[in-house]
């Protein structure tokens, strides 16, 4: 079976349909909730004023992206079971939101906090940690952008479009609209990716099992397929796999809300009731996520062959379903990747001028100028993640998304820590900071930049999630340094 499908006009025209139509969406935002968008509050967090709703979809739409779609799918597919290891991420992280955030959200609030660096300074002081928290963010997100580009590069090759034009026009647009409507834009977008993205999986779970003779031979077909592969793959769990898959679904649910995007979104909420509320109700996508893994089976049961795993999404549906609706999950796909990437450029923007510029270049600028600069940020952020994809392996954004995720879990302690004690101070956490960030680093390469490191304890072997291995050196070092140099002097009362 061909990897490119020739040219479906009945798809191409649904995918452009909708594609135009977030567009539109896009440029419409600026008017929606309308604000001064020459104020960085304003465009970088929508006004703080998104309810229950609109939070619900927008922490969803930036949490569960293109690449979401693409790669837990492509993973089951290619190893079974541990790839199911996002599903009790996703079950971790929400009770971690529910405890934590509305607090972080309360003193951001009260002091005008935009992002998690602003509330390191605040609490902390100084310049330079806080730029170092500002610093990991973007570096853990500029891969984590060009991800998003990786979904959609998949997405459209399986409409049978090759080349990167298409890629290029579509962040062209993202980039203009983002720039025009802040974070209105891909809140209000949100919405129809949404609902474009549960109509497609509700669709296909349903459809799908039907066509191969339901869920019991879509199991038999996936266990006789992983049998026969051998080696650590297959619907069961192996035992040898049971600290990997526990240590990754913790290590990830501790730094989702590390991340720019998603700490943009938790910011960006109207009140604490808001963000608690979201904590409820947002496991739902859990529910959604986990049909998605489950079209890696399908793909298998299908009898779906591809050269590269990612292509199996795209591949099983243009081989299942008509014309019509394989664009429609082509342009829901792709949505995913706009508003996810959308809202990670305005998070790195707003840490690149908040706490890199202005405190290091330019600690005079006035609050219109704090705006210019960022949406100008945002926009250089896009294209180096397109730049990156264009003319790099896409392995490269992979290992560096990994690498991402073990350095954004470095910041946990300076973060949520500092909501809870205040015997830690600067040094301890800027040199736990450090450290855990070159741990991370040296263990990951050691590895082949693959995200497990087997401890050896005795005559046991355990293998680890790396950022987990790296966020406890990182805690260890960050309390013994701050009960052995002074406490910290700013600590300004709490609101």
């Amino acid at each position: 079976m061909s990897d490119i499908n020739p040219v479906n006009p009945v798809a191409m025209t649904v995918f452009v349909a909708f594609f135009v139509l977030v567009t539109v969406l896009g440029f419409v935002a600026a008017r929606w909730k309308a604000g001064d968008l020459t104020q960085l509050h304003e465009w970088g967090l929508g006004g703080r004023q998104f309810g229950t709703i609109i939070s619900w979809f927008l922490v969803g739409g930036d949490f569960y992206t293109a690449y979401t779609v693409i790669a837990v799918p492509a993973l089951v597919y290619s190893v079974g079971a541990y790839g199911f290891f996002a599903l009790p991420y996703t079950i971790i992280v929400y009770p971690f939101v529910f405890a934590v955030m509305p607090k972080l959200w309360k003193i951001a609030h009260a002091k005008n906090h935009i992002t998690a660096a602003d509330y390191v300074h605040g609490e902390y002081g100084g310049k330079w940690f806080p730029a170092a928290v500002a610093l990991t963010g973007i570096v853990a997100t500029m891969p984590y952008i060009a991800l998003q580009l990786v979904g959609m590069q998949v997405v459209i090759k399986g409409l049978g479009i090759t080349g990167e034009a298409p890629l290029i026009i579509a962040f062209v647009i993202l980039a203009v609209y983002t720039y025009t409507s802040g974070l209105r834009a891909p809140a209000m977008i949100a919405f129809v990716k949404d609902i474009m993205i549960y109509i497609v999986v509700i669709a296909a779970v349903w459809l799908i099992p039907v066509k191969l003779g339901g869920y019991g031979h879509v199991f038999d077909a996936a266990d006789t397929y992983f049998q026969a592969k051998g080696g650590a793959t297959g619907i069961i769990l192996k035992p040898s796999q049971f600290t990997a898959y526990a240590s990754l679904a913790l290590g990830s649910a501790l730094a989702a809300f590390m991340y720019p995007h998603t700490m943009t979104a938790v910011l960006s909420s109207s009140s604490m009731q808001t963000v608690r509320k979201n904590a409820i109700f947002l496991p739902a996508y859990t529910l959604l996520l986990g049909l998605i893994a489950l079209l890696g089976y399908m793909a298998i049961a299908a009898g779906i062959h591809v050269k590269s795993a990612s292509d199996v999404v795209p591949t099983l549906f243009g081989t299942l379903f008509p014309s019509w609706f394989v664009g429609f999950a082509a342009a829901a796909i792709a949505i995913s990747a706009l508003v996810p990437a959308a809202i990670m450029s305005i998070g790195a923007a707003n840490l690149f001028t908040r706490n890199l510029w202005r405190p290091l270049v330019s600690p005079d600028m006035a609050p219109a100028q704090e705006a210019s600069t960022a949406k100008t940020v945002s926009l250089v952020v896009k294209f180096g993640a397109l730049l990156f994809i264009v003319f790099l392996p896409t392995q490269y954004a992979i290992d560096l998304q990994l690498l991402g995720g073990v350095w954004i879990l470095q910041i946990f302690p300076a973060i949520v820590f500092s909501l809870y004690t205040r015997r830690l101070n600067t040094a301890g956490l800027f040199f736990g900071w450090l450290v855990g960030i070159v741990v991370g680093t040296g263990l990951a390469i050691s590895q082949g930049l693959k995200p497990v490191f087997a401890l050896h304890i005795g005559d046991a072997t355990w293998p680890v999630y790396i950022g987990l291995i790296a966020l406890v050196v990182n805690v260890v070092v960050t309390f013994v340094v701050s009960m052995v140099t002074p406490s910290r002097v700013h600590a300004p009362a709490r609101a």
